[in-house]
């Protein structure tokens, strides 16, 4: 299984690049959420790599951080999920997104990427509701990883959510203020302070 590949770009026609690794060119599939983290063709770069074996073709999917891969590869398993349509749903929504939706069972939001309708959405929530966990804001970890305590912003951002609020809505109203040094309950009073002035 090839895991990972660091190499230079020499193409980028979305969804596909080509990767020079060591004088071997190497066709990847990414989603469009790596292709706008990827630097400009000459420079080298690091992508996470899932093989996929067919009996008529083996392709390469690449992704910029290890949770898309894992994403990725947590979609497969979910029934009527191939990874054309995988690739869509990370080119469409950010892993930390879809997860909150999943997580939250947010169908409504599901239903807006490409290819995905009602029973799809359903589906991905009830099979992968309990397979997701969100990954640390800065580092990327694998999906599946042992679980780990969350930090003071995540409690609270997930603490809105179960609230009502939309994800991306708690993440803006968590981010607008100053939460160093602040416990996950006055982060929540502060943010739905911002809210009622």
């Amino acid at each position: 299984m090839i895991g990972l590949l660091r190499g230079k770009i020499l193409d980028k026609q979305p969804p596909q690049l080509l990767l020079d690794v060591n004088g071997v060119g190497y066709e990847v599939d990414a989603p469009m959420t790596t292709f706008y983290d990827l630097p400009d063709v000459g420079a080298e770069v690091m992508l996470f790599t899932h093989l996929a074996v067919r009996e008529d073709a083996h392709t390469l999917y690449g992704f910029a951080k290890r949770t898309d891969r894992d994403l990725f590869r947590n979609l497969l398993k979910v029934n009527g999920v191939g990874a054309r349509l995988a690739l869509a749903i990370l080119s469409g929504m950010e892993t930390r997104v879809f997860i909150t939706c999943v997580q939250t069972g947010d169908a409504g939001a599901l239903v807006q990427l490409p290819g995905i309708g009602k029973k799809t959405a359903e589906r991905l929530i009830i099979e992968l509701r309990d397979r997701l966990q969100l990954p640390a804001e800065a580092v990327p970890t694998a999906a599946s990883a042992p679980a780990r305590l969350a930090t003071p912003v995540e409690d609270a951002v997930s603490a809105l959510v179960g609230l009502g609020y939309k994800p991306q809505d708690a993440s803006r109203m968590v981010r607008s203020l100053e939460t160093t040094n602040l416990s996950s309950e006055e982060i929540i009073r502060g943010a739905l302070q911002a809210v009622v002035q």
